[in-house]
């Protein structure tokens, strides 16, 4: 490696003209606290661009997540099925109530929640005398589950749905906004998504109630009185003024950003898909935001070896990649728990990885990045590969 090479991150943040715009009027006019016009902007323009009626602007998604157990009644010893493929975050407030997960394994498409292991989970939970609480489906990588089935199959059994679309904001499915088909839906703004607030998140709804509850919630549940009063346990989950300010004006570039990710996606898969890389492809109504170009290395042969070769020469060439994420029934934290599984996210995990794909990424790291994986997947000497992005 060069020692000029700079650092190519996997999802670095990507500010925009705007942001300081808005930071500056909050420093201004003093909205310098987890209240404020930014505050309730943000939640209008989130509201809007999803087409959902209610929002609640949080410190982060798995905040999100947690109050939305809360108001959804899951208390310590219920059980709530939730994707096993996924970021520990979906699933650790699970275990803040006390509550047990059980994980339900992918589907090969999506590489999202199976939901035919879904209902097999539900009925066998229900033989042995245990109704789930709740669902919590992921949106992998941006990439769409099969809602409109698991919507069907929750509505069956009369189970509610926490939608985590963390990584799915700017996705749809027949036109329809991810985080938007759950009773409640959650996203993330934490500095390496799509667009940030340097950390941050959001609860979504059409109950209104859900989100009146997720405010008083998330400002330790003071009651309506002139000193300070509490009849529920609450929590410092409200996102600040400050923060939103950023966060609108990350919303002014998001389609932009979702663009420039999908762009990225394509000029990998143009450059790599011959080398014996798979690429996961869009259903006819799904649209995916991108957010990480993920990857699986299909050649004959010990694929895991490859994958983490191709992992480790990028590193050596100051080239940030990771493995996709490592199922949570394989966590030693989580193992103790039931599983239904199938053996697609361990797969999954052990040949697939994320590429570069920030929307600040430039042409040159992906050639450069795209040289070194060709130069692997081909057996090629580094210094002989000369590639030039096709597009």
């Amino acid at each position: 490696m060069s020692a000029q090479a700079s650092r190519i991150y996997l999802s670095s943040p990507h500010m925009g003209d705007k942001e300081f715009e808005f930071v500056k009027e909050a420093f201004d006019t003093n909205w310098i606290a987890p209240i404020g016009p930014h505050l309730n902007g943000f939640e209008e323009d989130l509201a809007r661009y999803n087409g959902v009626s209610h929002v609640a602007a949080l410190s982060s998604g798995t905040a999100a997540i947690h109050l939305a157990l809360i108001i959804l009644g899951v208390k310590a010893g219920d059980e709530v099925l939730c994707s096993t493929f996924t970021f520990s975050g979906t699933c650790n407030p699970i275990v803040y109530q006390g509550a047990i997960p059980v994980f339900i394994d992918s589907e090969k498409e999506t590489w999202n929640m199976d939901p035919e292991l879904l209902e097999e989970a539900i009925k066998d939970r229900l033989a042995k005398g245990k109704k789930p609480k709740a669902i919590i489906p992921v949106h992998l990588y941006g990439m769409p589950a099969q809602m409109e089935r698991i919507m069907a199959i929750a509505r069956q059994y009369e189970i509610p749905v926490i939608e985590d679309a963390a990584e799915a904001l700017g996705s749809h499915l027949n036109g329809k906004k991810m985080g938007t088909f759950g009773d409640v839906g959650i996203f993330s703004f934490n500095g390496n998504k799509i667009i940030t607030t340097s950390g941050g998140g959001a609860l979504v709804s059409e109950e209104k109630s859900y989100i009146e509850k997720a405010k008083f919630l998330s400002t330790q549940a003071r009651d309506n009185a002139p000193h300070y009063q509490h009849s529920e346990i609450g929590y410092n989950y409200r996102l600040s003024n400050v923060s939103a300010a950023i966060g609108r004006g990350q919303m002014l570039v998001l389609d932009e950003r979702v663009k420039r990710r999908r762009e990225i996606f394509e000029i990998y898969r143009q450059n790599l898909s011959d080398l014996g890389v798979f690429f996961p492809a869009e259903s006819v109504n799904s649209y995916s935001n991108r957010w990480l170009t993920s990857v699986l290395f299909t050649q004959e042969g010990e694929n895991s070896i490859l994958r983490e070769k191709v992992r480790l020469v990028l590193e050596e060439e100051n080239i940030e990649s990771r493995p996709l994420w490592k199922p949570m029934h394989l966590q030693p934290v989580f193992e103790k728990y039931p599983a239904y599984v199938n053996g697609t996210s361990e797969s999954l995990f052990t040949t697939g990885l994320c590429l570069p794909s920030g929307s600040n990424t430039s042409e040159e790291q992906l050639d450069r990045t795209i040289k070194r994986i060709k130069a692997v997947c081909e057996g090629l000497p580094q210094s002989t590969t000369n590639t030039l992005i096709r597009k």
